[in-house]
């Protein structure tokens, strides 16, 4: 089954002629504002099937290899602020249905927000000192590899929102209409836009929309190669920037 928008993308005719000899110079014109419709096709069953193949083998190996790693989080975790070791959080999914995610726990537990729409600051009180070092190499995000064998994610993908995000003030939905494109696919723990340098806060309106965008550019371009490319590149970011938030 198939769903198809398009996105049409008008941009200014480019001629690559030089104009006869003799004529008077012309100013150039000002470059025409872009205008971006919602455009998402959703790849074929067959090609979804792969993907979820994938996925199942991916995050089975990624939590055995790392089970040292997780359990050791656990344990610093309970040992250094009280209150359980997951959080959990609804989020928007595939076709717009809702999931638990599940993350390692990097906030105080009497001053966590539950419903994610008070979004993390830098240096934000309710973060502990633990969790921020998760934060920053993200190693919060590892037990979504739970959510992808549940299926409710993919290695790679848009990033789930919580439902009732804010983007420039605004709800996400309000700012782009055709923000929900953005489910045509599963969410991922990383995706084109996290690669690319979208990430944390989206009080900023054009850094919104950007990260929307690549959201729609990966589900047009999407195929298993592309997904390689992505988690090597969320790889090597986080193993030598430490850019997670």
């Amino acid at each position: 089954m198939e769903f198809s928008v398009s996105i049409p993308f008008v941009r200014a005719p480019k001629s690559t002629l030089l104009p006869p000899w003799g004529t008077p110079y012309k100013r150039r014109a000002r470059r025409p504002t872009y205008h971006r419709t919602a455009i998402a096709r959703e790849p074929s069953a067959m090609l979804l099937v792969a993907k979820r193949l994938v996925d199942i083998v991916g995050a089975a190996f990624g939590l055995l290899a790392l089970a040292p790693l997780l359990i050791g989080i656990a344990i610093a975790i309970k040992l250094t602020s009280p209150g359980p070791v997951f959080f959990r959080q609804k989020r928007y999914g595939y076709h717009n249905r809702r999931f638990s995610i599940f993350k390692f726990r990097t906030m105080h537990t009497h001053l966590g927000d539950s419903s994610g729409t008070n979004q993390t600051t830098s240096n934000d009180p309710r973060v502990t000192k633990l969790g921020r070092i998760l934060r920053k190499t993200s190693l919060d995000e590892l037990p979504q590899l739970i959510n992808v064998l549940k299926g409710d994610m993919s290695l790679v993908g848009p990033r789930p929102h919580v439902p009732g995000m804010l983007a420039g003030g605004m709800l996400y939905e309000q700012l782009l209409p055709y923000y929900f494109q953005r489910h045509h696919m599963r969410p991922g723990i990383t995706g084109l836009a996290q690669v690319n340098g979208y990430r944390g806060s989206t009080t900023a309106p054009l850094s919104a929309i950007e990260r929307l965008e690549s959201d729609l550019q990966y589900i047009q371009r999407w195929s298993l190669w592309f997904d390689i490319r992505i988690i090597v590149r969320t790889i090597v970011q986080e193993c030598f920037s430490g850019s997670g938030d």
